[in-house]
C-alpha cells in the first residue's frame, strides 16, 4: 500500500471526537527574485556558546534553533509523516545550520502539523525528551520516514486494530505498528518514557487542536509551509526558501 493510502487510513484513528482540519503534504515550486534586501551583519553568540546549537521550545508550541532574537525568522509548519517535509529537511539541514542559523542572523522554528494519525505519535515522540533535543530527532526521524512506512506495510492489521483501542493505548499500538518507539528508544528516548508520552491523550488532543488552529487562523492547506518574519512564503522547497532568506537579508 502506498504512503499516501496509508495517511488516508490513518485519519480515522485519530483522537475522538476531533477531527483534523483538511490538508496535504504537498511540495510547492515558486520562481524567486535576486536578493534585494541589505545584507545584515553577522551576529556573535555569547562567549563559548553556538547559535546551531541553541534550542528552545516557543510560547507558540514549536521548538526553534538559533539566535532567539534573531532579525530574520523561518518558521516551518511541517508533519513527521510528510514526504516533502522529509525532502525538505534533506537538502536544507547542513546548508541552513552552518550558512544561516550558525550566523547568528537567521532563527529557524518548527511548528508540528498533523497531517493524520501518524504524526500524533511521532510527535509525541520527537517531543518527549529536553527541547535541545526535539529538532535534532525530527531531523533524524525525516531521514528515516521511508522505514515507517515500510513498517506499516507489513503491519496493516495492526494498524487498523489500533483504532479499536482506548485513546491511551491507540497511538502506543500505531507507534509499534510502524517502528516508531524502536526508532526513538534506539535514539535516546527510555521506553517507559516513550509509552508515558504516547499515553498523553491531553498532550495529543492539544497537537491536533494546535494544527485545526493554524488551518483556520493562517490557512495552512499543506506541509511543508514556511512563514519569513510573519508572511507566508510562497513555495516551499529549500531552492525557494534559501533565496527568500538571501533576500531578507541573510547573505
Amino acid at each position: 500500500m502506498p504512503a499516501s493510502k496509508f495517511r488516508r487510513a490513518a485519519m480515522a484513528l485519530v483522537l475522538a471526537p476531533l477531527a483534523l482540519a483538511l490538508a496535504a503534504c504537498n511540495k510547492a515550486e515558486e520562481t524567486a527574485g535576486a536578493p534585494s534586501g541589505e545584507p545584515v551583519a553577522k551576529i556573535a553568540p555569547p562567549a563559548g556558546q553556538n547559535w546551531a546549537d541553541t534550542y528552545t521550545a516557543t510560547p507558540e508550541g514549536g521548538y526553534r534553533m538559533g539566535n532567539p532574537d534573531a532579525p530574520i525568522k523561518l518558521v516551518e509548519y511541517g508533519a513527521l509523516s510528510c514526504s516533502h517535509c522529509a525532502e525538505f529537511a534533506e537538502k536544507s539541514a547542513a546548508e541552513m545550520r552552518d550558512n544561516f542559523i550558525a550566523s547568528g542572523r537567521v532563527s529557524y522554528e518548527v511548528r508540528f502539523f498533523m497531517l493524520n494519525a501518524l504524526d500524533v505519535p511521532a510527535t509525541l515522540l520527537a517531543t518527549c525528551g529536553s527541547p535541545e533535543a526535539t529538532l535534532p530527532l525530527a531531523e533524524q526521524f525525516w531521514g528515516w520516514q521511508k522505514d515507517m512506512f515500510t513498517n506499516l506495510q507489513s503491519n496493516e492489521a495492526a494498524l487498523q486494530a489500533a483504532s479499536q483501542l482506548p485513546p491511551e493505548q491507540r497511538f502506543v499500538a500505531i507507534a509499534q505498528a510502524g517502528g516508531m518507539d524502536s526508532f526513538f528508544t534506539s535514539r535516546g528516548i527510555a521506553a517507559d518514557q516513550a509509552k508515558s508520552c504516547l499515553a498523553d491523550t491531553a498532550k495529543a488532543t492539544k497537537l491536533v487542536e494546535a494544527t485545526n488552529k493554524a488551518s483556520e487562523d493562517l490557512g495552512i492547506t499543506g506541509t511543508p509551509t514556511f512563514f519569513l518574519n510573519g508572511a507566508k512564503i510562497e513555495g516551499n522547497t529549500w531552492e525557494v526558501i534559501k533565496v527568500a532568506l538571501e533576500k531578507a537579508g541573510a547573505r
